[in-house]
């Protein structure tokens, strides 16, 4: 097993809850995305452990990495996220397991024997949010850029400048964006992609 997380708390749980099963161990631990495509190289393991928010290469990058190099990785994700758009990347990636970090004590063992079996475990919660969002259109890369210029408090004159195009576009991106994400306003605009994964403060 590769654990893949920059808190060493968070490694040092998992490796104490791994310790009590017969057949499984940590075999080595990175704190970002390009050590653990190192470590996957050299150590192969049956089953990477893989956070999403981390300094350096995130894990969506690290997955499509190390599918690369091997494309029957075994990938469970960690995350506190629970929005949409954050687990169908990391599904997309390759990965084949998604946790939230909240439900390590009660799922780890379970998710890491159906995925090593080659099953796929995504939880209810995180699987009815990808459900209820299927046939969503969603945000274009550069509507995508002008909500985080917002959701940093930008106002369109400044999202404008910034991006290098007229305010009146913005005002077109944000009308787009509000009537996508069903958003009353702006700041609702925000609150909803954070929610969802689609932007990250």
């Amino acid at each position: 097993m590769l654990v893949v997380d920059d808190h060493p708390l968070l490694r040092e749980g998992i490796a104490a809850v791994l310790g009590t099963q017969p057949d499984m161990r940590v075999q080595a631990e990175a704190t970002e995305g390009a050590e653990a495509v190192e470590l996957y190289g050299r150590w192969r393991p049956d089953v990477v452990l893989m956070d999403l928010q981390m300094p350096g290469m995130d894990g969506i990058s690290a997955i499509r990495a190390i599918r690369e190099r091997d494309p029957a990785a075994r990938i469970v994700v960690l995350t506190t996220y629970q929005g949409d758009v954050q687990a169908l990347r990391a599904l997309r990636a390759g990965a084949h397991g998604y946790l939230l970090k909240s439900m390590l004590r009660r799922e780890l063992v379970d998710t890491i024997r159906v995925v090593h079996a080659g099953g796929r475990r995504v939880p209810p919660e995180i699987a009815d949010c990808l459900a209820a969002h299927l046939g969503d259109d969603g945000l274009s890369a550069r509507e995508v850029e002008v909500l985080r210029q917002v959701a940093e408090g930008n106002a369109n004159k400044r999202v404008a400048r910034t991006l290098g195009i007229s305010e009146e576009t913005v005002k077109a991106h944000m009308k787009s964006i509000l009537s996508k994400l069903g958003a009353n306003d702006r700041t609702h605009a925000v609150t909803i992609a954070i929610k969802r994964g689609i932007i990250q403060l």
